[in-house]
């Protein structure tokens, strides 16, 4: 693959932010470990706050990483979503000034589901519940297509690099828009026999195919517990931990159930994962994700939310990083086997 990549999350917001503290001074040691220890030459950075994505953008950059700047307004209207889009277009052009050859914009992510007014709910779990339906009729094409060509023209009139969209595996993309073919491609038990199978569409348009996000949680059996896409976290327990003042005497943990942290079973499948996709003929993947510093890891299984994480490091509740000193984690097995797996991978090396 010519990319070696993973994902970066700056603060995803669906609900609350994923990454309620953004300190520079760590994100640079982040990114640094992204390209010394993982071995990346690429970064996916994600989030919703503009001036996060710059500043990530600008220390990814100088430190000579390819960026693919994400920029994600979930939830909102159509409207609202290409609004923002016209200023994220703006990040990505300022940031292609420093340099040009290593920046790439993706319009969106998964618009079907995160983005309101393409398929009937208001809310992302009512648009879930709607989603096959539509997939199969077909209904989700028409107003699929025409967001999707009024968030390329929006950004091409200001940003003049190579553009990309994140899709679903399911959704009907009219490519032409686009420089490269990017998709979202998970692979659990109900996809594995025909995961590269359902890549042949894409791969047929000719043009370098990005897989966007893949990854594995951190429990045993988590690509047959038929929900990789969502994981195990008592969401409600961690909306209220947020909150000012009783968020402290609530603590979060996992759902109900028996859940065995594994971490050689996220390692193995992540790393099989990436060599099926060098085979298929990809351009590049990228791994979901480095970090998640709301899945506090836990000795206590039942508060061990790190298990349910796609992450490749486990963030500590206290203290820093023994093999990083300073940083806020340490790496898992996961870590380690797709560093292994990018320093052996043939392409050019960021420096």
């Amino acid at each position: 693959m010519n990319r070696r990549g993973v994902s970066y999350d700056v603060g995803r917001v669906l609900g609350i932010n994923w990454r309620p503290s953004f300190d520079p001074r760590i994100v640079r040691g982040e990114l640094t470990v992204i390209r010394d220890g993982l071995h990346c030459n690429a970064v996916r950075i994600c989030g919703r706050d503009l001036e996060r994505l710059s500043v990530a953008g600008s220390i990814a950059l100088g430190l000579g990483l390819e960026v693919w700047l994400s920029p994600e307004l979930w939830n909102k209207s159509r409207e609202a979503t290409l609004a923002y889009l016209g200023h994220a277009a703006q990040v990505a052009e300022a940031l292609r000034g420093v340099a040009p050859d290593r920046v790439v914009l993706s319009v969106a992510s998964e618009a079907t589901l995160f983005t309101r007014g393409i398929i009937p709910g208001r809310t992302l779990m009512r648009r879930l519940a709607y989603q096959f339906r539509e997939f199969e009729t077909g209904k989700h094409v028409g107003p699929l297509r025409g967001f999707l060509a009024d968030a390329a023209k929006s950004a091409r009139s200001t940003y003049h690099g190579p553009l990309t969209y994140a899709s679903l595996i399911f959704e009907d993309v009219d490519w032409s828009l686009f420089d490269l073919v990017g998709v979202d491609h998970y692979r659990d038990a109900r996809v594995k026999a025909r995961y590269v199978e359902m890549l042949g569409p894409l791969l047929a348009h000719g043009k370098p195919v990005v897989v966007t996000e893949f990854g594995m949680r951190t429990y045993r059996d988590a690509d047959t517990s038929g929900v990789l896409g969502f994981g195990v976290t008592d969401t409600t327990s961690l909306v209220l931990h947020q909150l000012p003042l009783v968020g402290r005497l609530i603590r979060p943990h996992l759902k109900k159930g028996d859940y065995v942290r594994d971490e050689e079973h996220q390692a193995s499948e992540i790393v099989e994962t990436l060599s099926i996709l060098g085979a298929a003929g990809v351009d590049a993947a990228f791994v979901c994700t480095f970090v998640e510093p709301l899945s506090v890891f836990s000795d206590e299984p039942h508060y061990d939310l790190d298990m349910s994480s796609l992450s490749l490091v486990k963030t500590l509740g206290r203290g820093t990083s023994t093999t990083y000193p300073g940083m806020p984690w340490e790496p898992k097995k996961a870590f380690q086997a797709v560093a292994d797996f990018y320093s052996r991978t043939v392409g050019p090396q960021a420096g």
